[in-house]
């Protein structure tokens, strides 16, 4: 008897190491999407001074002005991309979406690469940008819907982490470049490595399932169920969550039409707190020290060489702290990690806008202001933007998913772009005081998820969903009797 248990339990053990292994293998793929994504924002920074040469030194000869727009003409196309691969990823499902945004990637990234004016050059960096938010879109909500329960939060968070694995591989690649490569066009081989991770995740895409989720929306049982076979342990999880998904598609069915859940009072307010969740995320400020801590540090009497080299410093930091978030984020709430990094991210910037302001011009405020950005990113990689990206992809009922998920990401792209563009002029008309208007504003922004974001650690995507219904007083009236 002993014998055929301990057989059993071997057998039950390594099935269950080659369902992980092949989620995992699905997750790979995804994120390259996002390593995409990290190395296309981080990337200009460094290619940006190449291209501002002349174009008889082989630059496009970029004012201040162009220069904007080359940087921001990305982000423009992040907002439109996130918008709309919402309502392509529900139409089509995750994974052709997915395989659509891997030939922007490529296009994109040649188009970039090969720019032979500067007007060409921010069309081909709008098309990236679509990829680059389709992606930030649409990768989350793949991987939770392909995860499960257990394994969704760590599998979600490595979104966050390719993401700042492409964007500290930018700042490493484009100083190693500026070092080895003496060419005039060394900033169209920076622009050019883009393409490799878009050739993953579209090689990729033909290699992963579809999403079971999207499946049974779209009334397609027998492939989903056939899929979970796939991806779960046991038989009685594959049961369970196919139990689920089917209820909350007959609710579905016999409820409102999409057009007349988008008015839903519940579904409009989870829609106005995954924008809040946006406007959290990205006036933290933090791609005002992603983008230019070399100015900032610049003003404090540090090189410019130093300054750049502290960047990589950046990005280490980003990717130690994501990877303890993916540890913390399976073990406390939502919301408690988000409310975490909030005050760490206040107090590091309210003692960074003391330092620049008391301390005296010289290595030491250089050195503390260093240290404090440094904080200040640790705790924002480690306990906000890895549940962000986890919310984006939990919070949205199954109908609409895709569709309210990139409206809510679109939204964090358009802040993303009014911080880049007001950070500058900020630090030139209010010098350090800047930092105190950011902490004013995350005190608001604490304020807000204390008050209005609910906590979804733990509970399926359907659970979450009635969860939803329940808390902002929508009681699903077609539900059958018990």
């Amino acid at each position: 008897m002993n014998t055929i248990s301990n057989d059993s339990s071997d057998d039950e053990s390594a099935r269950a190491v080659t369902v992980r292994q092949r989620i995992f293998f699905v997750v790979l793929v995804a994120t390259m999407g996002a390593l995409a994504f990290g190395y296309d924002t981080g990337i200009i920074s460094g290619a940006l001074p190449y291209m501002s040469a002349p174009a008889d030194q082989g630059g496009l000869g970029l004012t201040s002005f162009t220069e904007g727009l080359v940087a921001s003409s990305l982000v423009f196309g992040a907002a439109l991309g996130s918008f709309l691969s919402g309502f392509f990823s529900d139409k089509f499902g995750r994974r052709i979406t997915l395989r659509s945004l891997a030939v922007l990637f490529v296009l994109g990234s040649l188009g970039t690469a090969l720019a032979p004016t500067v007007p060409v050059m921010v069309a081909m960096r709008f098309l990236l940008g679509i990829a680059v938010g389709g992606g930030s879109a649409t990768v989350p909500v793949f991987i939770a819907e392909i995860a499960g329960p257990k394994l969704r939060a760590p599998l979600v968070s490595r979104n966050e982490l390719m993401i700042v694995t492409g964007q500290l591989i930018a700042y490493v690649a484009s100083t190693l470049l500026s070092y080895l490569l003496h060419d005039e066009h060394l900033w169209r081989y920076m622009l050019a490595i883009a393409m490799i991770p878009g050739l993953l995740l579209f090689i990729g895409t033909f290699f992963v399932p579809a999403s079971p989720h999207w499946m049974v929306a779209e009334g397609r049982l027998h492939e989903a169920k056939k899929i979970l076979k796939h991806l779960r342990e046991t038989p009685r999880e594959v049961r369970k969550e196919m139990n689920e998904m089917k209820k909350q598609a007959r609710k579905a069915e016999r409820g409102p039409d999409v057009r007349t859940l988008i008015r839903e009072k519940w579904v409009l307010r989870l829609l106005l707190i995954g924008m809040g969740l946006g406007f959290v995320i990205q006036f933290t400020g933090v791609n005002g020290f992603m983008y230019y801590t070399p100015i900032i540090l610049k003003s404090t009497g540090l090189g410019t060489s130093a300054a750049i080299a502290a960047t990589i410093g950046n990005g280490v930091v980003s990717v130690i702290a994501t990877f303890v978030g993916i540890w913390a984020v399976s073990r406390f709430p939502r919301r408690k990690m988000l409310m975490t990094g909030l005050f760490f991210v206040i107090t590091a910037q309210v003692l960074l806008g003391l330092v620049m302001t008391l301390v005296p011009v010289g290595l030491t405020q250089s050195y503390m202001a260093l240290g404090l950005i440094l904080l200040f990113l640790f705790f924002m990689q480690m306990c906000i933007s890895p549940v962000y990206w986890l919310l984006m992809s939990e919070l949205f009922p199954m109908q609409l998913r895709g569709a309210l998920t990139g409206t809510a990401v679109s939204m964090q792209w358009i802040f993303n772009a009014i911080v880049a563009f007001s950070f500058p002029p900020l630090m030139a008309f209010a010098g350090s005081k800047v930092f105190f208007i950011f902490a004013i504003i995350n005190i608001g922004s604490l304020a807000f998820v204390a008050l209005m974001l609910p906590e979804t650690r733990g509970k399926s995507l359907e659970e979450i969903e009635q969860h939803m219904r329940d808390k902002f007083g929508e009681k699903n009236v077609s539900e059958e009797p018990a």
